[in-house]
């Protein structure tokens, strides 16, 4: 494999001037506001007490979770999102920061999924002292999606494996880069992971054959899968924006309770980093109107399952969510679970 896809986002990786912790901090915290201690994060390095390997830092648990599948046993990755973490509203903790300052390479998704953090990374990068990434701003621009004016870009693109795939080329780039001395092993790390992501992506098309047009359509709390529909031919309705920071008022759920009586829609999706009572008005509102929709199962959005599960994978999270998805729109009982063996 032949690694050439550089972020748009990263500032030079060799270079290598020490940033002052307290000036991390201090920047940390007139950019993103007072720290909420402990909100949502514990800290548990993926190998507390070694300091001997070089320390990355990720956002989101689908970055960390590409970053230790390359890197492997030749680097620390620390994921400061994990299980049920929305990434839109997090505020960092203290222990956040801290790693930060700690980190020899920080990797983050960009295009905005951060929220406010989003520009702390910014500004980290700019300053020219800590290796930064933006890892979902490799991919082109001509195939991310666009929303509203602005532009602002989509930034759920892991929902579409084959851009998850450029993701992943970036952060062994990055990797390689930044440690060159273990560049053999990220490479063959990459290029064995990168397989592991094709034949998931066929899995997906092969899974979605077995649903009829009609009932391609997905439901959801927030509008996260759009680049889900995009790939895999599903029609896409998020009751939320783009962000989980908007809100859905009233006249979006019965919007919403019309479009899933009118088309019979047979089952709509919580996720499990969005609280359940909005889609659960929904379905009042749907059965109000004579249409009983199902509640199919929670959906991994923008965090994954717990770790050490398959789920905390992120193919695990994509055979989940596609699993759930078909079981629920087929109706009839039928189950992929024979199909559901990790690759």
């Amino acid at each position: 494999m032949t690694l050439t896809r550089q972020s748009k986002r990263t500032m030079s990786l060799n270079t290598r001037t020490p940033i002052s912790r307290r000036n991390l901090i201090a920047s940390a915290l007139i950019t993103v506001g007072a720290v909420a201690a402990g909100v949502g994060f514990t800290n548990n390095p993926a190998a507390s007490g070694d300091g001997k390997r070089p320390m990355v830092t990720a956002t989101i648990g689908m970055i960390t979770d590409v970053a230790r599948n390359i890197g492997g046993e030749h680097v620390r990755v620390n994921g400061l999102m994990g299980p049920g973490i929305d990434p839109h509203l997090y505020k960092p903790s203290a222990g956040d920061i801290i790693q930060l300052g700690n980190a020899d390479l920080i990797l983050y998704g960009g295009l905005h999924l951060e929220g406010r953090m989003s520009e702390t990374f910014e500004k980290i990068s700019d300053s020219g002292r800590k290796p930064t990434v933006a890892v979902s701003e490799s991919i082109p621009e001509e195939r991310l999606i666009v929303v509203g004016e602005g532009p602002t870009w989509d930034p759920h693109v892991w929902f579409d494996v084959s851009l998850w795939r450029i993701v992943a080329e970036t952060i062994a780039e990055s990797l390689i880069e930044m440690f060159p001395a273990h560049a053999d092993a990220f490479a063959e790390n990459a290029e064995r992971y990168i397989a592991k992501l094709d034949e998931v992506n066929a899995w997906v098309f092969e899974q979605v054959e077995r649903l009829p047009e009609s009932q391609r359509v997905l439901v959801t709390a927030h509008d996260a899968f759009s680049y889900f529909g995009r790939r895999y031919g599903f029609e896409v309705r998020g009751l939320q924006g783009l962000s989980t920071a908007s809100e859905a008022g009233a006249g979006d759920v019965q919007e919403l309770a019309d479009f899933l009586a009118e088309r019979e829609i047979r089952a709509m999706f919580v996720e499990s980093s969005v609280p359940p009572a909005t889609i659960e008005a929904v379905q009042a509102a749907s059965r109000a109107r004579g249409w009983d929709v199902a509640i199919g199962g929670e959906l991994y959005a923008d965090a994954m399952g717990e770790e050490g599960t398959a789920d905390g994978t992120y193919i695990g999270m994509v055979r989940h969510n596609v699993t759930t998805i078909v079981t629920a729109l087929l109706g009839d009982g039928e189950t992929l679970a024979a199909s559901m063996e990790i690759v």
